[in-house]
């Protein structure tokens, strides 16, 4: 009788047991569907961080300044379009400074209605009394190529260091290139035996 007893006093615990479980679950259930954020709270599993309104997402469409520079195709110049009169790449002024290693540094500064990445000033030269483009690599297609356009920085000036002059040549011409027109533009001569004129100085 007393074995019976405390088989039904047992049964009747574990029942209640699973009806308090039961009720809890269906508590915390509801109480989620309720409060998304106390949701992320019960979780076990580290919550991701939200992202903030202000910061769009990234799609399939968006491209980086980076993807931008390597992904247009740097304009090279044109046989055709070599000081024809057409281009509209002006160089203003140069600044060239000679270094104690015999290697030259030139500021050029270049004015161009740059377009955007379709119309851009993408390049400038050095180039002395023969027609050679002085480089510091044979392969460039500038001496100093110019990656991206510049529509608010007008004039703009950008440098190249490590150029050297051949022997004897004291006079240099500095011309610029743009993506559509080509040369044509405004050249300044740069007298490498005196001081500075009225559109360059020459520091040693």
């Amino acid at each position: 009788m007393r074995f019976l007893f405390a088989v039904i006093l047992l049964l009747i615990m574990l029942v209640a047991a699973s009806g308090c479980q039961v009720e809890d679950t269906t508590l915390e259930s509801a109480t989620m569907k309720a409060d998304p954020i106390l949701t992320a709270t019960l979780s076990r599993d580290e919550p991701a961080s939200p992202t903030p309104a202000s910061e769009p997402q990234p799609t399939d469409s968006t491209v980086t300044a980076e993807t931008q520079m390597t992904s247009i195709p740097v304009g090279t110049p044109v046989e055709e379009t070599m000081n024809d009169g057409s281009g509209n790449a002006d160089v203003e002024f140069v600044r060239a400074v000679h270094s104690t290693g015999g290697s030259w540094t030139f500021h050029v500064t270049v004015r161009h209605p740059d377009k955007g990445w379709e119309d851009y000033a993408d390049g400038w030269d050095v180039v002395d009394p023969e027609g050679n483009v002085l480089k510091t690599n044979p392969d460039d297609p500038f001496t100093r190529l110019l990656l991206h356009p510049h529509e608010n920085e007008q004039p703009f000036t950008r440098s190249q260091s490590g150029i050297l002059i051949p022997e004897g040549v004291s006079q240099v011409s500095v011309r610029a290139h743009d993506l559509v027109d080509g040369y044509g533009g405004r050249e300044v001569v740069v007298d490498l035996t005196l001081e500075s004129g009225d559109d360059f100085q020459v520091e040693r």
